[in-house]
């Protein structure tokens, strides 16, 4: 399995995007949110959001679904 980026959030919206992509059966993981707590800056530093390479098109269609609901 090859991990492919759906893109760059702030700590809070990548967990919350996880979730997202998980309720639709979609399995997710974020790199480098860690490092934003450790740094204390857990805004400045982006967190990767990870999908297998195979289900990226359909993530990030559910993400910028997500986001224009919020616009």
């Amino acid at each position: 399995m090859a991990l492919a980026e759906v893109g760059r959030f702030n700590r809070i919206e990548a967990h919350i995007l996880i979730g997202r992509l998980e309720s639709e059966g979609i399995a997710a993981i974020s790199f480098d949110g860690e490092m934003s707590l450790g740094e204390g800056s857990a805004l400045l530093i982006p967190v990767r959001v990870m999908v297998d390479e195979g289900d990226l098109a359909e993530a990030r269609a559910i993400v910028a679904a997500a986001q224009a609901s919020y616009d």
